[in-house]
């Protein structure tokens, strides 16, 4: 095991558990000691040395965050064909990959960008320290959103169940990765059971058992099919139900020769594009420009948008993307908005006011 806890299986496979509070703890004292001496001698009404690492556990995403950062090195290390992540279950997983946009918002929120620099060059040094520790934390969030809306070098598999429930869980799953921009490369069915063959069948003959399995099979496919209906633009792959739970390399293996490889390269047609603006009509003040944004399996009733200075706040099936408006748009303001085919379009003209003439 090298000192970045990377431990390899076989000549082709490494394998890593990243101690998120670990590295929680690690950062924190090395914070705490800068404070510690940059504090010393003045009198500030806050003791940041009296903060234990357990206390930070408690702000939300934190770890989660420093796990991603982690993953990201990784990613730079370049020693790898292609890096696998196994993320929670579909809701815990989205609420993950959006805490660099959540965190970075709320800092941004409660302390701007342009109150910390007049902060950070004053003349309380441990006031700087906490400025530029601040701005580092951030460029590191940064780094993390970069790579996970990178659809050159991130894509995502949605592993589903065969189950009626399944359906509207993997349609909201790819709504939210669609808002986010995250790119998909296929849907698993997981654990579909196999065809009987005639000689199977024969073993054990009109048996109620094979009825029941049957119908489960036939209720199984009619969830596949519904969900080529409903999310056809992203492949689905069905994985059948192995005899036993795989554990270890060789019924891995047996799974893996099943499957197709995953990459960027081979994600569904447009997922994880950004919006993309462009001249529609007209010029100058008469201009209309369009902001086209993927969103293929959206329900159109949860759709919602709003504007907070130079960003658009867009909503759907429960979630939000703030999302930085394009210089011109800037000056512009939203004039309508409407879903053609699966994309969302919002229409802007100039404003009057800030318009150059």
């Amino acid at each position: 095991m090298d000192e970045s806890g990377v431990r390899s299986v076989t000549q082709s496979l490494d394998i890593v558990e990243i101690d998120t509070f670990a590295l929680l703890e690690a950062r924190y004292r090395g914070l705490g000691s800068l404070m510690a001496v940059a504090s010393a001698g003045h009198e500030h009404g806050v003791s940041f040395g009296a903060i234990e690492p357990e206390e930070l556990l408690g702000l939300p995403g934190i770890e989660e965050l420093l796990g991603m950062y982690e993953i990201h090195l990784l990613a730079d290390e370049n020693r790898w064909d292609t890096i696998v992540v196994d993320l929670p279950a579909s809701a815990d997983a989205l609420r993950m990959l959006q805490l660099p946009d959540t965190v970075a918002a709320y800092v941004e929120r409660i302390w701007p960008l342009h109150a910390r620099m007049v902060a950070g060059t004053g003349s309380d040094v441990r006031l700087t320290l906490v400025v530029a520790m601040i701005e580092r934390v951030l460029a590191q969030i940064d780094s993390v959103r970069s790579l996970i809306v990178d659809s050159a070098r991130t894509c995502a598999t949605v592993v589903v169940t065969a189950e009626q429930l399944s359906v509207r869980d993997a349609e909201r799953t790819l709504s939210a990765a669609a808002l986010l921009g995250i790119g998909i490369d296929r849907v698993l069915v997981n654990k579909i059971l196999p065809s009987l063959n005639s000689s199977s069948i024969g073993l054990v003959g009109a048996h109620p058992a094979v009825f029941w399995f049957e119908r489960w099979r036939a209720a199984q496919l009619d969830v596949v099919a519904e969900l080529r209906r409903r999310i056809g633009t992203v492949p689905i792959v069905e994985v059948e139900h192995a005899p036993g739970e795989p554990v270890g390399l060789g019924p891995l293996q047996e799974v893996a020769d099943r499957l197709e490889p995953s990459s960027p390269e081979r994600r569904a047609p447009g997922w994880g594009e950004q919006p993309s603006v462009v001249l529609e009509s007209g010029g100058g003040l008469e201009s209309v420009y369009a902001m086209r944004m993927l969103l293929p399996v959206v329900d159109s009733t949860t759709l919602g948008l709003g504007r907070v200075e130079d960003d658009l706040i867009v909503s759907a099936d429960g979630r939000r993307r703030r999302i930085t408006l394009a210089s011109v748009l800037r000056r512009c303001v939203a004039d309508s908005a409407e879903l053609d085919g699966p994309f969302l379009v919002v229409r802007f003209r100039p404003n009057p006011d800030m318009w150059p003439l």
